[in-house]
């Protein structure tokens, strides 16, 4: 069986008692925004299920204190969770786990050097 990663799923809201539908063993997991496709966690770990649910993201409309303390630079930005996707790659175990997150971390790292050769070539940098 060739593995591969999931599809993308929408990172479920904490109000609407939705679950996230992951491994519970070891894997690799890619959070991203969906507006912009902007990275937001990536890793590996033992508990891909774990891992994803203990990110911290905002579940709910940010008041007005919540947006005060961060534009006084208080409080890191987190996007909402009504903004986000997820996918996950399942792996037999944590090294292995941990070596397919080195070699998609490599994989992206080829793919932004091409694109930004590719870019100055054709003079849109």
């Amino acid at each position: 069986m060739i593995k591969s990663w999931s599809s993308w799923k929408r990172f479920p809201t904490g109000a609407s008692g939705e679950s996230i539908e992951a491994p519970i063993g070891p894997g690799v997991y890619e959070v991203r925004r969906t507006d912009n496709g902007e990275l937001v966690a990536f890793g590996h770990s033992a508990n891909v299920a774990n891992a994803i649910s203990e990110l911290k993201v905002e579940n709910r409309r940010a008041g007005w204190v919540s947006l005060l303390k961060r534009r006084l630079g208080n409080v890191p930005e987190v996007p909402p969770t009504n903004n986000l996707e997820y996918r996950t790659y399942a792996a037999s175990s944590r090294a292995e786990a941990k070596t397919a997150a080195r070699r998609f971390v490599g994989l992206r790292q080829t793919y932004w050097r091409q694109r930004t050769v590719a870019d100055w070539v054709n003079g849109r940098a």
